[in-house]
């Protein structure tokens, strides 16, 4: 069986049981999962690999700033936190309005809201990136403070 080459790399994508064991010993130099659950097929796998992958390019998100503040940025971004929460308009969507604090037209308790609310949402989504994070006094300060009203 003669199996076509792909240029520098390509993603191979098995349906339901995988590849070919053959295509593991004889093609691929690698193996990639995304996460702990099935999919029925690869495609979804290469897409979410290829996106992550693409938008560290130069150039690829238009402005290389873009990526800087985001989830899992570096450290002097986001600084290994998940995201703040994010709103748009309108100012009230179904009887839940945007935070007083982001439109307050004070940048200093905005920057500080948005600090917190990153650290509230790692610590109950993902509080494995706290070991690891950027963290100092003050965001310490208020995860044992968020952790104590939590357990209330």
């Amino acid at each position: 069986m003669n199996w076509p080459v792909c240029g520098e790399s390509c993603c191979l994508c098995g349906r339901y049981e995988g590849v070919d064991e053959r295509v593991n010993e004889l093609i691929a130099d690698q193996e990639l999962s995304i996460g702990d659950y099935v999919l029925s097929g690869g495609e979804l796998a290469a897409a979410v690999v290829m996106d992550a992958t693409m938008r560290l390019l130069p150039g690829v998100l238009g402005n290389d700033a873009s990526s800087e503040y985001e989830s899992f940025g570096p450290a002097d971004g986001a600084g290994g936190l998940l995201d703040h929460p994010s709103y748009t308009r309108p100012a009230e969507f179904r009887g839940l309005a945007v935070p007083h604090v982001l439109s307050s037209g004070n940048h200093e308790q905005i920057r500080k809201w948005r600090r917190e609310q990153a650290l509230r949402k790692t610590l109950r989504n993902r509080p494995d990136l706290l070991h690891t994070a950027a963290l100092n006094a003050e965001d310490r300060a208020f995860l044992q403070r968020a952790q104590s009203e939590d357990s209330v």
